[in-house]
Parts: C-alpha cells; structure tokens; sequence
C-alpha cells in the first residue's frame, strides 16, 4: 500500500511540475519582453540559490560520492546552463504555445537514452504512446500560426529542440543521482551551478543591464526563480526518484497542452478546433504510455 501511495504522489507531483514549467514559457515571453534574456535568466537562478542557502547546514551533510562531481557538474551544465541558453534564444524567436509543443520531442529522445544508458526496457506499449503523443505535438505546431511575437518561429523552434536535447543529458544523469542524493539537493546544486553559469556572461557586450523597473516583468523573474526553479524541478526531481526515466518524461508530453491553454488565456495566442483534437491525441498517448512493463532494468 505503501509503494501504490508513493507512486501516486509521484504522479501528482510530475503533473504540478509539468503544469509550472508550461507556465515558465509564458512567464519567460513577459519577462524577456522588457529584460534582456540573460539577466532574466540570472535573476531566476540567483533567486532561486538565495532561498537555498538556508538549507546549506543540511547540504554539508550530503557527502559527494567519488566520481560523482562531474556527473553533477555535467548534469547542471546541460540544464539549467545550456538549456536555457537555447530555450531564452528560442522564445525570442517563436510563440510559447510552439515552444511548448517542441516538448513532445523530449520523451522520445529520453526514452532512446534510457533504453541504451539507464537499461530500462522500452515496451510495444509505451513506444506506442509516445508515438501517438508525439504525432499529437506535431500536429498542434503544424496547426499553430505565427504572431508578431514570433518573427522567426523555425529557427526559434529548432533551438528549443536543442535545449530538450541538453535536458536528455540531465534526465539520465538525473536518474543514477537520484539514488544516492535528496531531491532538495539536487535541486540546489542546479541553480546554484546556474547561476555561477550566468554570472560572468552578464559581462558580454551584447548583454542590456536594465535601467527600468518593470513590476510585471520582475514579477515574472521571481514566479520563475520560487515557483518554476524551486518548485517545478523540485516536483519534477522527486518524481523522477519514483518512476521509471521514460515513464517520468512520458508526462512533459502535457506540456504542450498547458501551454496552449495558457498562451490563450494570459497572451491571447489563439488555437483551433483541431488543436484541440491533437491536444487529446498527446494526453491519450500520455496515458497509454504509461506501462508498468516499461522502466524495469533488463536482465
């Protein structure tokens, strides 16, 4: 009873998570709107390390296995450090609604990892999913229009692939850590990681300091730094402590689907009738793919 418990709050934890971070893309389009991408960034980052050093006592009493610095060391580089160089580029370029839906991407490239590096098993069942959720997220980009916020969709589309490609790299070194350190810490040494990634590039010519204060854009940066840093891989980081790698990145797939809704009601970006058709496509295929089979270590 016990197990079922915590797999059940595992899942609501993943559907929090995956609901914040779809929030994160229209929080980003309000704050890089006004800020320059990289201080925004920064800000979310260095918000988030600030609440985290309360928790440092307890962090001395996490010993760091030997040879596991440079797995954790790589796992902030590729998220947050490389992923949201690619993703704050990729927003400025294209609607959040499209970014959100190159998501669905991500569970298919993390399922090819786990199945070669993590040695979990990929079923008939749970491929066929991520199939079905997959085609979903292309047909909602493919039926998505672009905007004046969105001056280059397909370049700004490729680079949020790139960013889901450094989030495999994290995903699956996320995965073996799991097993030997606490979510909270794992969580903090990411946004402590990314915020000494960001610092220096503040520094850059083609970084704008700001030199205006803008309430709603602030606002944004810390929403991103508590809510979305802490919060949403925090969620997310437990989750994947109790499921199985490409069961866990089976539910970004959602993300498309919160984000659309979301992009309608805050950015008045308009979906059709048929988005809403693909939008089932990708939840159903969240749902098929979750096989009790799949994620079991092969012998």
């Amino acid at each position: 009873m016990s197990f079922l418990h915590s797999q059940y709050v595992a899942v609501v934890a993943l559907l929090v998570a995956v609901l914040l971070w779809s929030s994160s893309f229209i929080a980003l389009k309000i704050a890089m709107a006004v800020y320059d991408p990289t201080f925004v960034i920064f800000g979310r980052m260095m918000l988030a390390s600030l609440c985290f050093l309360f928790f440092i006592p307890n962090f001395k009493k996490q010993p760091i296995r030997k040879g596991d610095l440079k797995l954790l060391v790589f796992m902030a580089f590729c998220e947050p450090c490389m992923y949201f160089v690619f993703e704050s580029q990729a927003l400025t370029m294209t609607s959040a609604s499209q970014a959100g839906m190159i998501c669905a991407t991500l569970p298919l490239l993390m399922a090819v990892a786990a199945r070669f590096i993590l040695n979990e098993r990929l079923s008939r069942k749970t491929l066929a999913g991520f199939t079905l959720a997959v085609c979903g997220g292309i047909w909602l980009s493919l039926s998505s229009e672009s905007t004046e916020s969105a001056p280059n969709p397909a370049l700004g589309n490729f680079l949020e692939f790139l960013a889901m490609c450094c989030a495999v790299g994290y995903m699956t070194v996320l995965k073996k850590m799991t097993a030997h350190y606490s979510t909270l810490f794992l969580t903090a040494f990411q946004a402590f990681m990314g915020a000494i990634f960001y610092l220096p590039l503040l520094a850059l010519p083609s970084t704008n300091i700001p030199t205006v204060f803008d309430p709603l854009a602030a606002g944004s940066i810390v929403y991103l730094g508590i809510c979305i840093t802490i919060g949403a891989y925090g969620l997310y980081n437990f989750g994947m402590s109790k499921l199985p790698a490409n069961q866990t990145t089976a539910y970004v797939n959602l993300i498309p689907v919160f984000t659309l809704f979301l992009g309608w009601l805050i950015l008045g970006e308009t979906f059709t009738s048929m988005q809403f058709i693909a939008a089932a496509l990708v939840m159903g295929g969240v749902i098929l793919s979750q096989d009790k089979k799949s994620g079991k270590a092969k012998s």
